[in-house]
């Protein structure tokens, strides 16, 4: 009980002012949540405001399309959290008649919601003693008491799980839970602790014992895959293009490209001109092809680094190619195609373009 009071009266005279934190409105809790995986809360806050604008109740979610979801998304990567939104919304309308599953053991059943997420809605939203563990829970404890298990390992998730459980205030879930989370990402952070004001340094094992730096344990990565993305960017004279809809389970489904070609290594214009794809799509004699950015483009996601170039093909007029460059914005694309986007337009390609 000392251990969640101080954690609680800490969070209360030190917690950010953040938008989620004035409502116990599942709706919000959850979309805050799902944006906030994977994502900073500076860069979330922006998200948030946007869909809770956008979107201000469940059915209003329900009735988007998943092209707009996407596109309002664009950005924070990790799409299939905003299809599971889109898919839990549809859900929670049709099935539960708008209603917000109200326990821990219904909100987990959602789409995109684990263990983490359905203990911080039903501790916030509706006082159910169910702590949460994420990864500021998980150094708060693995340095507070010394624990060296893996927290990435089946045995360390079911340790923290229960020990984060045993600790949590049951008068006070939603603040216990809020606190702990705050106190790890603001007090007990991964690099440079300040362990000197932290209100629990007399009984610290790990700041005892010299372990701050190595705790929390985890097991080793499993090792980054690099994969070469070279995408092919037709543009004819009145300013057509071809974008095409990612399928399939990998990375960025059901988002819109441009024709890609990828390879295990780096590729030179010579290999490009003569891959099957990019000759299956040009069947003009006249184009001319130029490289983009000689520097590749290193895009980090959380198994693999794509390495990518972008090579402009100028063409004629072609029926093939049906997207206005100028409509490009009204499709949900990648991040690193939106950049690119955004770079060739701030060049003077397109009051210049001439094809010889």
């Amino acid at each position: 009980m000392i251990f969640s009071n101080t954690l609680i009266n800490w969070y209360l005279h030190n917690k950010r002012d953040l938008p989620w934190r004035k409502t116990v409105n599942p709706y919000y809790i959850w979309l805050s949540e799902i944006i906030l995986q994977q994502t900073r809360v500076d860069q979330g806050k922006d998200y948030y405001f946007k869909f809770v604008e956008r979107y201000p109740t469940v059915y209003d979610l329900a009735k988007a399309t998943e092209i707009d979801i996407l596109n309002l998304w664009q950005g924070l990567g990790y799409y299939s959290r905003a299809r599971n939104l889109h898919y839990s919304a549809n859900y929670i309308v049709n099935q539960l008649n708008g209603n917000f599953p109200s326990t821990y053991n219904d909100i987990i059943k959602l789409k995109g919601v684990g263990d983490y997420t359905a203990s911080a809605i039903a501790s916030i939203c509706f006082g159910e003693v169910t702590a949460v563990v994420d990864g500021n829970v998980y150094r708060v404890l693995a340095r507070f008491f010394g624990v060296s298990i893996a927290i990435n390992s089946s045995e360390g998730k079911k340790y923290f799980k229960n020990l984060a459980q045993e600790l949590i205030d049951s008068d006070k879930p939603a603040a216990h839970n809020q606190a702990i989370m705050e106190f790890g990402a603001r007090m007990c952070k991964p690099q440079k602790p300040n362990c000197e004001k932290c209100p629990l340094n007399d009984k610290c094992v790990a700041l005892q014992q010299n372990l701050v730096s190595s705790l929390p344990y985890k097991d080793k990565k499993a090792k980054i895959k690099k994969r070469y993305f070279n995408y092919l960017v037709p543009i004819t004279p009145d300013f057509y293009t071809l974008l095409i809809k990612r399928e399939g389970k990998g990375i960025w489904q059901n988002l819109y490209e441009f024709p890609i070609i990828v390879s295990d290594s780096t590729i030179d214009e010579d290999a490009v001109l003569n891959h099957p794809i990019f000759k299956k799509l040009f069947t003009q004699k006249r184009l001319s092809i130029q490289l983009f950015n000689k520097q590749e483009i290193v895009h980090k996601l959380s198994h693999q680094h794509l390495y990518t170039r972008f090579w402009i093909v100028k063409l004629p007029k072609c029926d093939k190619f049906t997207t206005k460059w100028n409509c490009i914005s009204d499709f949900p694309v990648p991040i690193l195609i939106h950049k690119f986007v955004e770079d060739l337009e701030q060049t003077d390609f397109f009051s210049t373009f001439e094809l010889k």
